[in-house]
């Protein structure tokens, strides 16, 4: 009972001693994350390891990496990796041991090793992704859009595979008739990738030939590739790069379920659509035609109720016009009676105007005719009083006072002798009386005037 007695402090001041003076150096472990977070800049990470035949954790440790050293190395592991740090990745890290007498022990990260996270298979992969990106085909597949009526469907499997048996299973107690056609090809080992191209230039050729003339089993609305699971190693075969820009330009949305819950190929990756299993490939399509038939009923539904309602509101419109009528029948009325009122005002007015205005110019038109009447008639008078003088110089009867006579022969004036003849009665005008004579012997010879 004499030994001293330490405070916890003390104590794990004595540890913390302990282990800088015997962990001095740094040292790189392979290891699995089993939780990996950020908190105020800093990543707060669980390490783990596995017993290979059991799975069971035979050991775990706390790390930390301090916010200064997370900046520079998650950039460069999520750039090299093309992933971020995750629960269930083996990742190999450089670390130092620190405790601390309140906060307990704990592995300091200062480094990270992203080429053995991502390992050969996974470097490769990457080299495809980047190239495909390259290309800029990376996403074509996914520009595509499945038909909402997805019935006829071309299918890449193993004929003997129990996952294309499902698939069709499942097609097949749906309440759609989807029409089903299987390119059989290889779905691993090293002639996959052969297998799978051949028979998606199969599937193009079918669906490009003969022109605008369509036949059953022949038009394709999309393609699956489908396997009944396997091992990951055996995904190797969907990594490729030719495979994958097979599928990314391929012309029809290509369905994908190949691998398992927690593998993804670079097949996947292009794909239109990934899903973890065939029978969920089939789920997916008749998901697809449940989501269209849904729609048409929504819009039956809309249409339907909007007909209702339009029916509905024309109705009460009608009935409050109808109501209505009588009122602005009234206001109309009394409105055009006023307007007529205004205009009869208007073109009484305006006649009143129009009339005084004329009788104006009547009287000023009387005025002018006057005053050109009398001036008409003066020169008219004295034009007349001329033709009078006139008249009255060339009286005959002057002449007759004057000594001369008229001889008239049937009431014409004689101004020949040629043209009496024996036996005409002449009547002479003399200034105090007639003289009446008749012609007699031969026709009176012509005298020349003097």
């Amino acid at each position: 009972m004499n030994e001293k007695t330490l405070s916890l402090y003390e104590l794990n001041s004595l540890v913390r001693m302990t282990i800088e003076q015997t962990l001095s150096r740094e040292y790189w472990v392979e290891t699995e994350l089993s939780e990996c977070r950020t908190n105020r800049g800093h990543c707060f990470m669980e390490l783990i390891e596995k017993d290979e035949r059991s799975n069971t954790p035979i050991a775990r440790a706390s790390a930390k990496c301090w916010q200064s050293t997370w900046n520079l190395l998650q950039p460069y592991f999520e750039r090299t990796t093309g992933q971020s740090l995750h629960a269930g990745l083996k990742v190999r890290l450089k670390v130092y041991a620190q405790f601390h007498e309140a906060y307990g022990f704990s592995w300091i990260v200062t480094d990270i090793d992203p080429t053995f996270t991502m390992g050969d298979m996974a470097r490769k992969r990457q080299e495809i992704i980047r190239q495909l990106r390259v290309e800029g085909i990376f996403d074509l597949q996914k520009s595509l859009e499945v038909s909402p009526f997805c019935l006829s469907i071309a299918v890449i499997s193993s004929e003997t595979a129990a996952g294309y048996g499902d698939f069709v299973n499942q097609l097949a107690d749906s309440s759609y008739a989807f029409q089903t056609r299987l390119f059989p090809a290889t779905m691993q080992g090293e002639q996959v990738e052969q297998s799978v191209i051949q028979q998606l230039n199969k599937i193009f050729q079918l669906q490009t030939e003969n022109g605008e003339q369509k036949t059953p089993n022949t038009q394709f609305d999309c393609v699956v590739i489908i396997r009944g699971g396997g091992a990951t190693a055996d995904l190797s075969g969907f990594d490729t790069l030719t495979l994958a820009e097979n599928v990314a330009q391929f012309p029809l949305p290509i369905i994908t379920g190949i691998g398992h819950d927690r593998d993804e190929s670079i097949l996947d990756m292009v794909s239109h659509t990934r899903v973890k299993t065939p029978t969920a490939a089939a789920q997916f399509l008749i998901s697809n035609l449940d989501h269209t038939q849904q729609r048409i009923d929504t819009c039956r539904e809309r249409a339907t109720r909007y007909a209702q309602i339009k029916m509905e509101t024309e109705r009460l419109r009608m009935t409050r016009i109808a109501g209505h009528i009588p009122t602005l029948f009234t206001i109309v009325k009394t409105r055009e009676e006023a307007r007529l009122q205004r205009l009869m005002q208007t073109v009484i007015t305006l006649a009143g105007q129009h009339i005084q205005y004329q009788r104006q110019h009547c009287e000023k038109l009387q005025i002018r005719s006057s005053s050109s009447c009398e001036q008409r008639l003066m020169k008219e008078q004295h034009r007349l009083a001329l033709l009078t003088q006139r008249a009255q110089a060339l009286d005959p009867a002057l002449l007759l006072k004057r000594g001369y006579s008229i001889t008239l022969c049937n009431g014409k004036v004689v101004r020949a002798p040629e043209e009496l003849h024996p036996g005409d009665e002449l009547e002479t005008r003399l200034a105090q009386g007639t003289v009446h004579s008749e012609v007699k012997g031969e026709k009176v010879k012509k005298k020349k005037l003097i």
